[in-house]
């Protein structure tokens, strides 16, 4: 027999599961751990596969030329304006002391050993993290990743160690011509601006950077294009959701690559400092 009106309003009502804030945060921890994991699982596989083979040379080269070569014009750009506007700034500081001289020294040091390789990790993540997101993202949605499993071809060996090979040799060569042309900028305006002779500038820029200087500098973007490269390709295997989960990890991309490279720069600079008393 079917339900009366008033057998329906008699009965209890199922109570409503209450979610608690502590357990929202305990998942949100444990998966946090979870992808920590994943891609450390990943990084690690991908610098395993640098000593055993196949090897895909050819997409190491194609990968350089688009990490390297493709984020060559805005980086060359962004670093010419930087070091003017350093000397911009620290040049009117100078002025007030009557120490002008010393805007060489103090743009040589900064650019080389900070601003020129975080600002260059920071704009190659904005370039190339969500480019490797994007396009290993639209092989995820697309099941071209799973037909490459399908035929005994290893994904990680494959996509992502040509990337990381990639941006580990070629971001210290995009830091040098930033810290360069960095200096050239700040040469010029400090020429039309300070007033200052080139020649000196140059001199001064050259005889205040030592070897620890240099090493710092060139140490850093090792990290920063193992870090970039590899969140890339991580946000990129894990796509979830289609084209709209393709957007996401193109975005997530960036922002958790830049992230740890501003985090990273930290420990380096510190672990730079000791080592730099220490051994030279």
């Amino acid at each position: 027999m079917a339900d009366t009106p008033f057998q329906v309003a008699g009965r209890q009502a199922k109570p409503v599961e209450r979610i608690s804030m502590g357990a929202v945060l305990t998942d949100a921890f444990k998966q946090l751990l979870a992808n920590i994991q994943d891609y450390s699982v990943m990084a690690g596989r991908s610098l395993a596969n640098l000593f055993s083979g196949p090897r895909y040379f050819q997409d190491i080269l194609d990968q350089m030329d688009d990490v390297g070569v493709g984020s060559l014009p805005i980086v060359l750009m962004s670093g010419f304006f930087i070091g003017a506007v350093m000397v911009l700034q620290t040049g009117s500081q100078f002025e007030r002391f009557g120490q002008t001289a010393l805007t060489g020294d103090v743009v040589a040091i900064a650019l080389v050993r900070e601003l020129g390789p975080t600002l260059t990790g920071i704009l190659v993540a904005g370039r190339s993290a969500s480019g490797i997101a994007s396009v290993l993202g639209s092989m995820v949605v697309t099941e071209q990743v799973d037909a490459m499993r399908a035929m005994g071809t290893d994904p990680s060996r494959k996509l992502v160690t040509p990337r990381v090979l990639a941006g580990i040799v070629m971001l210290p060569l995009l830091t040098a011509l930033n810290d360069f042309i960095g200096l050239l900028g700040g040469c010029v305006a400090s020429v039309f601006s300070l007033r200052l002779n080139a020649v000196e500038f140059w001199t001064r820029a050259i005889n205040a950077l030592d070897f620890a200087d240099i090493m710092q500098g060139m140490t850093k973007p090792l990290v920063y294009g193992f870090i970039l490269t590899t969140v890339g390709c991580y946000k990129g295997l894990t796509v979830r959701g289609g084209t709209q989960g393709v957007g996401r990890a193109t975005t997530q991309a960036v922002v958790v690559a830049s992230v740890m490279i501003i985090g990273a720069d930290l420990f380096l600079t510190k672990l730079a400092l000791y080592l730099g008393d220490k051994i030279f």
